[in-house]
């Protein structure tokens, strides 16, 4: 798993128990999750359409560094199948995983859109083309 996003611990980030905030951290991967998918299906609509049970594994505290990792599971006709982990950048304990975010291409009426990639693509390998 390539680890793309790193994000620091912050006051504003924290819930009562002076822990990362669960719905702070979801809306990060949310985020990752949308850009990785816009890059890899080279189409800026794309939407989240499902994420799985999340495993809330160790807490993050203020001053923690944490890693976002994103890999690809499958390729549908108009979805993309992903995987995250985040950890703490220092310690490498995991702090989260979700098996299962299915991303939607979309066209620009919002309908699924069969997007024709099969697998992962790097942008230095399309510039090279």
């Amino acid at each position: 798993m390539k680890f793309h996003t790193r994000k620091w611990v912050k006051p504003e980030d924290l819930n009562p128990n002076k822990t990362l905030f669960g719905g702070k951290l979801l809306a990060w991967i949310d985020e990752e999750a949308a850009l990785y998918s816009v890059v890899q299906l080279e189409n800026s609509h794309v939407v989240t359409k499902f994420m799985s049970e999340i495993n809330f594994m160790s807490a993050s505290r203020e001053g923690d560094i944490i890693e976002i990792g994103i890999e690809v599971v499958k390729f549908g006709r108009t979805s993309l199948i992903l995987r995250c982990e985040v950890r703490n950048k220092m310690t490498h304990e995991k702090v989260i995983s979700v098996e299962n975010i299915t991303m939607v291409n979309l066209d620009e009426e919002g309908k699924p859109k069969p997007h024709g990639k099969t697998q992962v693509e790097y942008v230095k390998d399309r510039l090279y083309k």
